[in-house]
């Protein structure tokens, strides 16, 4: 009797209805593994998501301007016991960044951050006189692609009111590696190292995301950070199918800046070898059509 291939929706947004051209590298290997892949946009009223042998969220990059709407999403997600991938309990942990104060409690080598609530009343020159920071970067506990980030310095008292003044905000030193040795992004598939790219931000900018200038290139990172990036994602409680660590290498130290669960971009296009082994890691969620179950928040 015929095989009836897996159904997976793949979660993008209205901005990306086909997906990002990073995910759809990933098709052609998803097909070849036996699985019809949907791109579906996450906030369409009209989806049946219970259809679907699997729901996994891809290029949902606007979900950040709607938080609650995501969080509520998400939550949806849990009581149709769809089968959410990354589960519906780690994508709820990691829509605000102030997990990474929990993971610091943990052992976690942090960049340092300073927390700032809303309604606090921050002083921009004194905080960086009392840590000895030049400079830093400010943004919002809850963003992306670098939305709302600033690089300041003791007279941008201004930006920081206003980081504040639209929500939780974190501080942090300017980190002059990024512009010299770059920003390591280490991806793991499966439960499993996959690859790894070092980015870079054009000459005369901070941000390392593409659509910014910046420069993915895949290149094998140091044991040490492989094996921060193990220990890091030994801590995580619940079942992964992808997962994305950014840290910077400073002091001799391996430093996370994010541990991105949600929708990160898995650098398919530099590394084209690794999707086959996504869509390898999809396709064991056949293995228990039962997914449904393992992904319940």
């Amino acid at each position: 009797m015929p095989v009836t291939p897996m159904r997976v929706a793949l979660v993008t947004c209205r901005a990306l209805p086909g997906l990002s051209d990073d995910d759809q590298v990933a098709l052609p290997a998803l097909a070849q593994a036996g699985i019809d892949a949907e791109p579906v946009v996450w906030n369409d009223p009209t989806v049946a998501w219970a259809r679907y042998d699997a729901v996994i969220v891809r290029s949902a990059w606007d979900y950040y301007h709607h938080p609650a709407e995501f969080a509520a999403w998400i939550d949806r997600m849990a009581v149709e016991a769809v089968a959410l991938w990354n589960p519906a309990a780690v994508l709820r942990a990691n829509l605000d960044k102030r997990y990474l104060r929990a993971l610091e409690s943990q052992g976690v080598a942090i960049v340092p951050t300073v927390w700032l609530e809303p309604g606090d009343a921050p002083d921009i020159a004194a905080l960086l006189a009392a840590r000895g920071w030049a400079e830093a970067v400010v943004k919002p506990v809850i963003s992306a692609a670098a939305h709302r980030t600033h690089r300041v310095t003791a007279s941008s008292q201004r930006l920081v009111d206003a980081a504040v003044q639209g929500g939780a905000a974190m501080l942090q030193p300017y980190l002059a590696e990024i512009e010299t040795a770059g920003e390591w992004s280490v991806i793991h598939v499966g439960g499993a190292y996959s690859h790894a790219v070092r980015k870079r931000p054009r000459a005369g900018d901070f941000r390392v995301q593409p659509q910014h200038g910046g420069l993915a290139t895949r290149e094998e990172p140091p044991h040490a950070v492989r094996a921060a990036v193990d220990r890091l994602l030994a801590l995580v409680p619940e079942p992964l199918l992808y997962a994305r660590v950014d840290g910077v290498e400073s002091g001799g130290r391996f430093l996370l800046m994010e541990m991105e669960l949600i929708e990160p971009r898995l650098f398919f296009v530099a590394a084209p070898d690794a999707a086959p082994r996504f869509a390898a890691a999809v396709a064991a969620l056949a293995g228990a059509r039962g997914a449904r179950g393992a992904a319940r928040g």
